[in-house]
Parts: structure tokens; C-alpha cells; sequence
């Protein structure tokens, strides 16, 4: 049924960006589109990506084929410029492509080692137990752990927060299947939406950030179509949920010493990053590099002074809870031990690394798709015969089935003439419309395989109607309430 339309937009993922580098000259640029290095590096770009789709099946990492299809893909056009003496034009283009990239990589680095180190100082598991202490009904923890899920995500990203939310659904839903497929479902929703509406709360808003299309401050004007792309589809949902209270547990969970401080410090850099790159006009990465230097002081005062997490135990203080620093030996009582050493070093290694990899792969396939030539004819398509609107809401359908960031990459390296209101339509829905499928977005990936068996594809695909109501009804309320920016 929408043949038609899907094929030219497929076609929009695989052939963006950057055409050329700054001060290429288009006289020396060769149109490949309808050459064999064209067609070989689209099937190689395709299958690739079928392999990246297939993660869960295969437990085949997904940066590995996107990795080697990059590799390949410019190695052939390559060839055929070194062939006509043009060497410098790829080389410009390549290099123009990982400056691109190495600015979104070592952001992004930045902010997962300061959630690594939130991690390790059990702040999202205190988060987690006090949730779980509160003994809500079960419809009430549906609302708590989505609304938390669309007010975290902002800050950290979609999917850390969405673990943690499913974490607290998995604790107290027991074998409560519905609870948890519904629970579950409301979370993916949820922390899309949350993190649609900042710069922070996914990888494609902050592209959009960074490229400089969309303000920060006006990023917010998102805010209230993100509420409702949440609300609507939880509100129909919630008549679904199970009216009992799940079984009462008495857990608590202590955050470790210096929690608090990494907290402050991470909102501390948010603010260095806005800052350099709204008021001293630099690269955003170089504020977050500053508060990455603070979170290293920091390491070297808890490194410093790590004897003061090892606690004596207190017989007569029936509530006391060790420092989980305490690292139980062989023979010895669980409340006493060695401290180990807060190490800034391996927060900054158990960062995501495949999905950086992951995002090197598409940003060098779709560029060296986008410098074949494919670029004009889609974006002619796109833009001028359908329009920005449906263009842009088509990306949103488009990103429920393959990975948001390349379809975004390539709308920004496209960069059509559209208004303010329109980047901020495509932001939204490339943000909220993998929130249609399970595998459109990280999230939803991450707790099929967390939730086995309890929150599935066809789980999530039966209640799609309803999220796609919330989609619709995001789209209109953004095209009402900032009309002015259109």
C-alpha cells in the first residue's frame, strides 16, 4: 500500500550528505549515480544494514558491518577518482565527514562517562529501590516510571533511562505479563519523547544542535507536543493496567560517597557546553571536554581519600548499610572489606563503544553515498515535489523502522531551505517515531532483550494505533502552538 512512498524515502537514508567538502569545486566532481560504484555501494550499504537490523538474532554487534561496509564503500570510489587524478577531492570529503563525527563521538564520550560514573555511584539504583520501597499500585507505578522516564531522558539518555524504568517494572511486576508488555511500552514511549524536546536527550537532537540549525533555548518549544506524544497513548493504556498492588518490598539502596557532587558536576557541564557554543561560539564538545576535567579532580579526591567509604560495622544500629565500596573477601563478613578506588579511566572504558563505532559506520556510508551523488534527485523529491511537511513527518514513520541518526544525518547534510518550524517538525519526528515499533529505537531494542518473553515486537505492534495517535496528535500541536516559527 505505501510502496510508493517508502522506496523514494529508503532511498533518503541511503544517499545523503555531504556532497563535497568546503572549497571542493563541483566542475571536478563526478556524478557516480549511474555508475557501478554506485550500485555496488548501495547493496553493500543495504546488506550491511540488514545485518545491523538483525543484531538480536544474530548477537552480531552492529557497528561491526556498518564499520567494514564505510571501509569498502570509499575504498571503491576512491579508486575510481585516484583513476582520474582527483585524489584530494575524497580525500576533503573523508576527512570533512570524521571532523563531523569526531566532534558527535567525543561529546558523546563525555556525557557516557559521566552516566557511567552515576552508575557506579549507585544513583540509579538508589533511584530504582525507592521506587520499589514506595509500594505503588500498579497503575500508579505505570504513571510514575513514564513520567520519570520522559523527565530523565532530557538529562541522560533515552536508553539508560529506559533500563532503569524497566528495571523497577521487572522488580515489582513479578509475573505479571500484562503489566510489564504495558509498563514496558509506556517507558519506550516515554523516554522518545522526553528526550525529543533537548539537546541532550538523543544523539539526533544533538545533531541538530551542534550543526547549528535549531537554538538551543528554542529546543524547548518541542516540550508540549513531547508531553502529548507521551500522555495520549499512556492515557488509553492505562485502562489496561491491572487495578492490584504488586507484592510490597523492603529494599533500600545507599548511593556512595561523591554521588552527589558527579550529579551537580554533570549539570555544571551541561551548562559549559551551552555556554561555549551560544556565547563563545566554539564546538559544544569543548565545554563538555572542561566538565569532564572537573569529573577528573573529583576521581582524584575520591582516589585521594577512598579509606573514608570503609565503614565499621555497628551492631546496635539495626538500620546501617555498608558502603557498597566494601568488597567482601573470602572468610570475610559481608559488611566489612577493601575499598576499591574510584577510577575516572574506567568509566570513561565501559562507555558505549559499539554504538560510537556504530554511528562512524553510517556517518561514512551515508557520506560516501551522499558524495556519489544520490543527494539532488532525493532531496528534489523530498522537499520540492512532496513538501517539507509531509517530507518531514514521512522521516518520523521512516525512523520506526531503521536507526533515527543515519535518516538524520542525512536530512542535515541535505540541509533543505526549510523554516524554523519545519527543523523542529523533523526533529520531533525523527525523535517520537521510533516509538511506533519496538526496534525503532534503542530503547525499545534494549528491553525486548531485558524483558524477554514479556515485552515483545508483536506486544508492542499491537498497541501501534494507539502510539501513532500520540504521534499525530505531537505533530499538530507543534504546528499550532509554534506556528510563528513556521
Amino acid at each position: 500500500m505505501h510502496k510508493n512512498i517508502l522506496l523514494p524515502v529508503i532511498t533518503l537514508l541511503l544517499f545523503s550528505p555531504q556532497l563535497m567538502a568546503a572549497g571542493t569545486n563541483a566542475d571536478n566532481w563526478m556524478d557516480l549515480t549511474q555508475h557501478t560504484v554506485g550500485y555496488a555501494s548501495l547493496v553493500i550499504f543495504v546488506v550491511a544494514y540488514a545485518f545491523v537490523m538483525a543484531e538480536e538474532f544474530l548477537n552480531l554487534r552492529k557497528s561491526k558491518p556498518v564499520i567494514l561496509a564505510a571501509g569498502i564503500i570509499w575504498a571503491i570510489i576512491a579508486y575510481v577518482y585516484a583513476t582520474n587524478g582527483m585524489t584530494d577531492i575524497t580525500e576533503a570529503a573523508v576527512r570533512h565527514n570524521l571532523l563531523e563525527y569526531a566532534e558527535l563521538m567525543l561529546f558523546l564520550l563525555v556525557a557516557m562517562t559521566y552516566i557511567n560514573a552515576m552508575e557506579e555511584r549507585k544513583v540509579f539504583d538508589a533511584l530504582r529501590y525507592w521506587l520499589i520501597a514506595k509500594a505503588f499500585s500498579f497503575r500508579q507505578l505505570f504513571w510514575v516510571t513514564g513520567a520519570l522516564a520522559f523527565l530523565i531522558s532530557p538529562i541522560a539518555d533515552n536508553l539508560t533511562t529506559a533500563l532503569l524504568m524497566c528495571a523497577v517494572v521487572m522488580a515489582v511486576g513479578g509475573d505479571n505479563t500484562r503489566f510489564i508488555s504495558l509498563s514496558c511500552i509506556n517507558i519506550v514511549v516515554a523516554a522518545n519523547a522526553g528526550g525529543a524536546f533537548s539537546p541532550f536527550g538523543d544523539i539526533t537532537t544533538l545533531m541538530v544542535w551542534q550543526k547549528g540549525v535549531v537554538e538551543f533555548q528554542t529546543f524547548f518549544a518541542l516540550f508540549v507536543p513531547s508531553v502529548i506524544n507521551y500522555v495520549v497513548p499512556a492515557f488509553i493504556i492505562q485502562f489496561y493496567i491491572p487495578k492490584e498492588k504488586p507484592q510490597e518490598i523492603n529494599e533500600l539502596e545507599h548511593m556512595k560517597r561523591g554521588a552527589k557532587r558527579i550529579i551537580f558536576l554533570f549539570l555544571v557541564t551541561i551548562c559549559l557546553a551551552v555556554s561555549y557554543h551560544s556565547f563563545l561560539h566554539l564546538p559544544p564538545v569543548v565545554g563538555m571536554f572542561t566538565g569532564l576535567s572537573l569529573l577528573q579532580f573529583l576521581g582524584y579526591y575520591l582516589k585521594k581519600t577512598h579509606n573514608k567509604d570503609k565503614v565499621a560495622y555497628d551492631p546496635v544500629r539495626a538500620d546501617h548499610r555498608v558502603s557498597d565500596m566494601v568488597q567482601p573477601s573470602e572468610g570475610q563478613d559481608d559488611r566489612k572489606g577493601d575499598v576499591i578506588p574510584f577510577d575516572i579511566f574506567n568509566k570513561v572504558s565501559r562507555a558505549e563503544w559499539d554504538t560510537l563505532f556504530f554511528f562512524y559506520g553510517v556517518v561514512l556510508c551515508v557520506g560516501g553515498l551522499g558524495f556519489i551523488g544520490y543527494l539532488g534527485m532525493v532531496s528534489d523529491l523530498m522537499y520540492n515535489q512532496w513538501g517539507a511537511t509531509t517530507a518531514n513527518i514521512a522521516i518520523g514513520f521512516l525512523s520506526a523502522i531503521i536507526d533515527n541518526i543515519p535518516v538524520m544525518f542525512a536530512v542535515l547534510s541535505m540541509n533543505p531551505d526549510m523554516s524554523q518550524g519545519q527543523w523542529l517538525l523533523v526533529t520531533l519526528t525523527a525523535g517520537v517515531g521510533g516509538s511506533l515499533l519496538s526496534i525503532g529505537s534503542a530503547a525499545g531494542v534494549a528491553l525486548m532483550g531485558m524483558a524477554k518473553g514479556n515485552y515483545t515486537f508483536f506486544g508492542h505492534l499491537k498497541w501501534t494505533p494507539v502510539i501513532a495517535l500520540g504521534y499525530i496528535a505531537s505533530i499538530a500541536a507543534h504546528m499550532w502552538l509554534n506556528a510563528n516559527y513556521f
